[in-house]
């Protein structure tokens, strides 16, 4: 990295975009990624829907425990 940058020329939210649905990347440990696997490969489904699944439960669950 540089030592200073210059933004005097810089526009403020010439990037920004409304809406915009991001995909993250979320690294697994190796034996969740095998569970995952598994369960996905069970339920003949892919493994980003079994993860969003299992999140929705744990929401659910930490709402109620609120």
């Amino acid at each position: 990295m540089k030592k200073e940058y210059d933004f005097s020329k810089g526009v403020r939210g010439e990037f920004y975009r409304r809406r915009v649905k991001l995909n993250l990347l979320v690294d697994l440990d190796d034996e969740v990624f095998l569970f995952v696997q598994d369960v996905a490969s069970k339920r003949k489904a892919d493994a980003s829907t079994v993860v969003n699944q299992l999140l929705r439960g744990d929401t659910e669950l930490a709402r109620t425990i609120k």
